[in-house]
């Protein structure tokens, strides 16, 4: 699902940023950017990563932004005093020989910028990064948290459709019973009335929808208990929606009455939006 979370934190060397942006996607796909000094932190930074998120187009963005007060510059104590023998034995030729102390700072090698210690820059990324994935994972909580209620208002539009089919079937079974009957009394004149009672029985049989009724209820309960799991439940949800529809499909093939066919209509309209709105789920 769609996140952002960002974050800074000062160190020796400068400020380090991190930013993480996520829209949907069925699968975890992560991106990473990175500065040269934390290129050997990139499978760390995955591993993080995967740890706290399985789902969902990632893109991690750690910057490390260099400022004036962070630059950390040393002498080169050694250097500055062989220099110092050195125009000490000039001193003869050249007795008006004077060097300023910009003059002896700017020569090559006698300032040099402290660089930044790999293992303490990596570990402030770490704990930088894992920062920014609690900010990261609780707006996702958050945001689930609404998809999940607007999913579950759905699956209760499908556990009423299914409790209205339940309630039709007697009476469209009777119906039925009684058309077919007449049919068959006026097709089959001198028949062998067990060998109708028989063909009606297998009619009726072939349009029996209460299996996939007690189905549908089921797969309503367990939606239910998946969203009350604390794990990912996404590709879960993906496989309960396909045996929704395939349910839906059985109860319309099967329908020989203007109000489940239009109830199946309306289960497959609500299953698609669920549908949609899985995409988004981790």
């Amino acid at each position: 699902m769609t996140a952002y979370a960002s974050g800074e934190r000062n160190t020796p060397w400068g400020t380090l940023g991190c930013e993480l942006r996520a829209v949907n996607h069925r699968f975890l796909e992560l991106g990473v950017r990175l500065p040269d000094e934390l290129r050997a932190l990139e499978p760390a930074l995955r591993e993080r990563v995967g740890g706290r998120v399985s789902r969902g187009k990632v893109d991690l963005t750690l910057r490390l932004r260099a400022t004036g007060s962070a630059v950390s510059l040393q002498v080169d104590d050694a250097l500055v005093s062989r220099l110092g023998e050195l125009a000490a034995g000039l001193r003869g030729p050249f007795p008006d020989l004077r060097v300023g102390l910009v003059e002896l700072l700017q020569f090559p090698g006698v300032l040099q910028s402290q660089a930044a210690d790999p293992a303490e820059l990596q570990a402030q990324a770490l704990a930088l990064l894992d920062a920014v994935l609690d900010e990261f994972v609780a707006a996702r909580e958050r945001e689930g948290g609404k998809l999940v209620a607007a999913i579950l208002e759905r699956v209760d539009g499908i556990e009423r459709i299914a409790g209205e089919v339940r309630g039709l079937v007697p009476a469209i079974r009777d119906a039925l019973r009684a058309r077919l009957q007449a049919r068959l009394a006026e097709l089959a004149q001198g028949a062998d009335p067990a060998r109708v009672e028989q063909e009606l029985v297998l009619s009726l049989q072939k349009l029996d929808v209460d299996e996939e009724l007690d189905r549908l209820a089921s797969h309503v309960d367990e939606i239910r208990r998946v969203f009350r799991q604390k794990e990912p439940v996404g590709r879960r949800l993906d496989f309960l929606l396909q045996e929704f529809n395939r349910e839906a499909n059985t109860l319309g093939s099967k329908s020989v009455d203007a109000r489940t066919s239009n109830a199946a209509v309306e289960l497959k309209v609500l299953i698609d939006q669920i549908r949609e709105q899985v995409q988004n789920i981790e």
